[in-house]
């Protein structure tokens, strides 16, 4: 299968009230996603309402009495896991804490805090070191789980990040998922053959358009068909499975998405989604992806940035070009990388 970016314009025209009701001419972009076909629809700069800033530190001290996950309730209000699957009942990693995910998602359900210790943690607190100990212990429970359920091999970590990314509670952490049936993502980018994924890389890091960077073991793409807001994209090759990464892939991915929030933080957004996950061990071999989308904030009377386009059409709808998000991300990356070389 060859890749094919998809794109085709598209002019709205209607008589503008804002302009005497003069014929006006708006131009809107539809493009395809080269690895799982689904399709986009990319606005003019602008049309959408920019996210608001909501006080962090107000609504963390709005939560903080009764989070489950803070240090003072933690061991008392969250759940452990049967001693034949993890003997001390939570797994730890550094500052981070995972435990069972009392509504659970999968047949194994975890959510994992990058530590009780910090109930606020805006993007520029949200540390490679403390992304990488929370991919760590999320590593650490897939690697448990198979050995105790190896049906269960459909493995995927996922977060949201603050409420407008669908959390129920304030507190920042990461969700686990190992379940005998894939999601639907899981099984459309399983179903791409992986040299078609290969291909889908080298093609973007040859155009450098939405390419951002390859540091060692991964490579970072803005999305050319984006679900959401500033989309972008991570593959890892040589690892079929999450349980298959090593320290320093966390490290190098921990580092990375560091960098993703920064970006998101500079156009104004303070929420994210993730998902990170391959296929199950002995599959053919493929590329892992992780996908950070940026969600915003908006106030009482003003739009959510998910609608019936996402939600029932899974069409993603965007005022943000993926070539303006590569733009922005490549400096946040340089910059990371330099802060590495230099420390």
């Amino acid at each position: 299968m060859r890749i094919t970016f998809e794109q085709e314009q598209f002019v709205a025209e209607f008589l503008d009230p804002r302009n005497g009701f003069e014929r006006t001419c708006v131009r809107l972009e539809v493009r395809r996603d080269p690895l799982t076909g689904q399709s986009c629809r990319l606005l003019p700069a602008g049309s959408i309402p920019a996210p608001a800033q909501h006080d962090l530190e107000r609504l963390a001290a709005d939560t903080r009495e009764t989070c489950p996950f803070c240090t003072s309730r933690i061991e008392a209000e969250t759940p452990c896991f049967p001693p034949e699957l993890w003997p001390d009942g939570r797994v730890r990693h550094g500052d981070a804490v995972l435990f069972p995910n009392l509504v659970p998602y999968a047949k194994w359900s975890t959510v994992s805090v990058y530590s009780p210790a910090e109930h606020l943690l805006p993007f520029d607190r949200l540390t490679p070191a403390l992304i990488a100990d929370n991919l760590a212990a999320q590593v650490a429970f897939a690697q448990a789980v198979l050995v105790h359920d190896p049906s269960a091999g459909w493995l995927s970590i996922n977060a949201n990040h603050l409420p407008p990314s669908g959390s129920s509670v304030f507190h920042p952490h990461l969700q686990g998922s190992a379940h005998p049936e894939p999601t639907t993502m899981q099984r459309l980018l399983a179903a791409v053959a992986p040299e078609t994924v290969r291909e889908y890389v080298e093609r973007e890091r040859e155009s450098g358009e939405r390419h951002i960077a390859s540091s060692g073991g991964v490579d970072w793409i803005a999305s050319f068909a984006p679900i959401g807001p500033a989309e972008i994209r991570a593959f890892v090759f040589g690892a079929v499975s999450l349980a298959e990464l090593d320290a320093a892939l966390l490290s190098e991915l921990a580092r990375g998405i560091a960098a993703v929030l920064r970006v998101y933080a500079g156009l104004g957004f303070q929420s994210f989604n993730l998902a990170f996950h391959g296929a199950p061990p002995g599959s053919p071999e493929r590329a892992l992806v992780l996908r950070l989308v940026a969600r915003a904030y908006y106030g009482p009377s003003l739009r959510s940035d998910a609608m019936w386009s996402e939600r029932l059409h899974l069409e993603g709808v965007s005022d943000l070009a993926p070539e303006r998000t590569a733009e922005l991300a490549r400096a946040a990356f340089e910059n990371s990388a330099a802060g590495c070389r230099g420390s």
